[in-house]
């Protein structure tokens, strides 16, 4: 079963950053806008169970094109790095698996948008993503704890704390903080119309 090994990180600034992946000969590999789309069952067991069922659509920002997936994600792993058995396909139609979801007795009870540049550095995978209410973070995803945590200390970000915990989870705590009813969808503002 494929293993999904990363490390997260909070940034400051993540345009710094992007020139820094230039500068150590990283590759682009495009800028997307993420749309995520979370399951469980009605009586939360996934969630229970430290697991996960997502509906993503990515749509490249310079193409237009788009693509889905439905992934599941195993409990986290111990160990310094989020380690998670993760089970992924490409699904051609959205809206058909979506309805394939409800259908099997699964319930949508969170989505959220996510602006992300992906990157290739050597045998990792970088994702420089900015969310709404949380701002931005790297995810360095690779094939072992060594080569990922090679990459973030070239890219300078050795001191900063990782962080195990999914965006889902960071976006529910963030309106507990502050006191806010909870939220079901998460979105970037829609541009304003030119004048």
């Amino acid at each position: 079963m494929p293993v999904e090994i990363e490390a997260k990180m909070k940034l400051d600034d993540d345009h710094r950053l992007a020139d820094l992946l230039l500068q150590h000969g990283a590759v682009s590999l495009g800028q997307f806008l993420e749309t995520n789309a979370f399951y469980d069952t009605p009586d939360r067991s996934l969630l229970a169970s430290d697991q996960g069922l997502r509906l993503r659509v990515s749509r490249n920002l310079a193409t237009g094109q788009s693509h889905c997936t439905l992934t599941h994600k195993g409990p986290n792993q111990p160990g310094q790095l989020k380690t998670r058995d993760e089970t992924e396909l490409l699904v051609d139609n959205p809206d058909a698996a979506a309805t394939l979801l409800q259908r099997l007795g699964f319930v949508r009870y969170l989505s959220f948008q996510k602006r992300r540049h992906s990157w290739r550095l050597d045998d990792c995978r970088i994702e420089l993503d900015q969310l709404p209410l949380l701002g931005s973070f790297i995810e360095i995803e690779g094939p072992a704890e060594g080569s990922i945590l090679r990459i973030r200390d070239t890219l300078g970000l050795a001191d900063r704390p990782l962080i195990n915990t999914p965006y889902i989870a960071m976006l529910s705590n963030y309106m507990k903080n502050q006191d806010r009813s909870p939220a079901t969808e998460f979105r970037f503002p829609e541009p304003s119309p030119a004048p």
